[in-house]
């Protein structure tokens, strides 16, 4: 079978556009950078992705629901490949991953010096409560204007 002639890497992009991801389900594993690479060919598709930091346990329920939404468009033969280098970083965030992040109540990552902004009233007085939030990739934050607590999704 010629896996080139079926299917265009501009379709397998689109179809990761409907991977969501594990910790964060508002947005896809595109939006958050994960997926490195796609290429088609005559062997199949290979998707070439990276986690988000060293040993992120959700890197195989990605690659699980990666094989699983291109299964489910018909492709047979695919490899989920795994890169660590260069390490992600939160730079490759989409601009509508961002603001997916923030309408769902976790400040996107700031770049350096920026001012970490409440996802739930906007204002930029806001504390650091803890390093460590709801996952090992996110802070815990307060505003100190709405008094609401928030995840910051630490710059990486």
């Amino acid at each position: 079978m010629v896996v080139s002639a079926d299917f265009t890497e501009a379709q397998i992009w689109a179809w990761l556009e409907e991977v969501p991801d594990p910790e964060i389900p508002v947005i896809s594993v595109v939006d958050l950078g994960v997926i490195r690479d796609v290429a088609v060919d005559q062997n199949g598709v290979t998707v070439t992705i990276t986690p988000t930091y060293s040993g992120c346990p959700a890197m195989a329920v990605i690659a699980l629901d990666i094989k699983t939404v291109l299964a489910m468009h018909g492709i047979k033969q695919m490899t989920v490949k795994t890169q660590i280098a260069p390490p992600w970083t939160t730079d490759w965030l989409s601009k509508k991953g961002r603001a997916r992040l923030e309408d769902y109540g976790i400040a996107p990552p700031q770049a350096a010096g920026g001012p970490v902004r409440c996802p739930h009233c906007k204002s930029t007085q806001v504390e650091k409560v803890s390093q460590f939030g709801s996952t090992p990739c996110k802070a815990q934050w307060r505003c100190t204007t709405c008094l609401e607590p928030f995840d910051y999704f630490k710059c990486i």
